[in-house]
């Protein structure tokens, strides 16, 4: 932990650094490479919709406590998938509290509910008042879809106006958009997949794995106007001020994703190992997933991107050339010393001095101007001024003072012997 620190402390302060911004090419390589996996997972599998989206039966079996476990749900889900209804033959079975069991299918007619009924009470040795039954319609599902939508777009236009109208910057706001972009992509791609199934909890996750991307890409960019704040004041050019922005947020990024994704990593755990299915497992892997994708986006696509989608500025690109030009006077301040020679055009002290400002020490092409200094003239000496004695007025004589005792260093009981 104390290496861990110190690492931190050095990417802080700039003695070490990750090259981020100048190897964005590298990064886009890698998730474009993780995007095109996903995609073709979701056009080759498809999302595995929960019957809140396609429509189902559900069935709900109360049992005494000692028979609601993950080993009856399982004996039942393999009975039900045994009547060869077609509707019913990857059933979801999971447990609910202590006292129920659910069972989810596709929809089915009369004929093929009783059979699954019966199927239940068989299986479970329960009775005809211990079972319900929900018809779930496309409808409904098709309403959450379109509130989910609904959602997200009023979400990500309440996220470009907070983005402009805190930096300013549009080119920042798409960037941010870019990276959850990024990060949907990457989740729905998973669970295309991994089959899990697509419900009401999942659409909960992505909603929320927007808003832990989306702040871990502000916490950057805060940091990246910061260090811009007093650019023309800096040695470094403005890519590599945003890469000292993602390296001084580093450790902070890591350490907020990992306290995150542990306790979301349990859940998910014991969605899967323990329960089977249901809710919680389908909220905690679009949460796991989409909160690793949004860490990776912040530090290595967003703040490039928005790099480079800036790179063409003009106060960008004057900022680079004194950053660099400056650099090359500090290697070897005496190599720009200028060499006089005969014909050179000699540029006056003054307008050196009264200049506009750091940028007049730059041409075109922003390299330093290299004119020689101009000699001032000699001019009169005056009077008195140390440097020309001035003609003596009367002949020099002895005043009053000079028979005086001067001071001296003796003790006082040496003094006059």
């Amino acid at each position: 932990m104390g290496a861990f620190s110190r690492l931190g402390n050095d990417l802080y302060s700039g003695r070490r650094s990750i090259d981020f911004v100048g190897r964005r090419w590298l990064w886009y390589a890698a998730s474009a490479v993780i995007i095109a996996v996903a995609a073709f997972g979701l056009v080759s599998k498809g999302l595995n919709m929960g019957i809140e989206f396609t429509g189902g039966a559900e069935y709900r079996v109360t049992l005494p406590a000692d028979d609601v476990s993950q080993e009856t749900a399982d004996e039942l889900r393999q009975s039900i998938a045994g009547t060869g209804i077609a509707s019913a033959a990857s059933p979801v079975v999971t447990t609910s509290g202590s006292e129920a069991i659910t069972i989810q299918t596709e929809p089915v007619t009369d004929d093929e509910s009783a059979e699954i009924v019966a199927t239940i009470l068989d299986s479970t040795g329960a009775a005809d008042a211990d079972i319900s039954q929900t018809e779930i319609g496309p409808s409904w599902g098709k309403e959450v879809a379109q509130r989910s939508l609904l959602g997200l777009v009023v979400f990500l236009v309440l996220v470009v106006l907070f983005i402009w109208a805190y930096f300013r910057e549009w080119k920042m706001s798409a960037a941010a958009l870019v990276a959850l972009a990024h990060d949907i992509v990457i989740t729905i791609g998973v669970y295309a997949l991994s089959g899990f199934e697509v419900t009401p909890a999942t659409v909960t996750g992505l909603l929320t794995i927007l808003g832990f991307s989306l702040y871990d890409t502000v916490v950057v960019f805060d940091k990246v106007k910061e260090n811009t704040r007093n650019m023309k004041q800096s040695r470094r050019t403005y890519a590599e001020l945003a890469n000292l922005a993602v390296n001084q947020t580093l450790v902070r990024s890591i350490n907020t994703s990992i306290v995150a994704l542990l306790p979301v990593g349990a859940i998910l755990y014991v969605g899967v190992a323990t329960l089977g299915s249901g809710a919680l497992k389908d909220l905690a892997l679009s949460l796991f997933v989409g909160m690793a994708a949004g860490a990776y986006s912040s530090i290595f696509i967003a703040t490039p991107l928005a790099v480079q989608l800036k790179s063409g500025e003009k106060e960008i690109t004057e900022q680079d050339a004194r950053a660099k030009a400056r650099r090359r006077r500090d290697v070897d301040r005496y190599a720009d010393v200028p060499t006089f020679t005969e014909g050179m055009p000699v540029r006056e002290a003054a307008d050196h001095d009264h200049g506009s400002g750091a940028d007049d020490d730059l041409d075109a092409d922003g390299e330093p101007r290299r004119a020689p200094v101009q000699t001032p003239s000699r001019r009169p000496e005056a009077s008195g001024s140390g440097r020309v004695v001035p003609e003596a007025k009367a002949p020099l004589s002895e005043g009053g003072s000079s028979r005086r005792n001067q001071p001296n260093r003796q003790p006082r009981s040496k003094r006059g012997k």
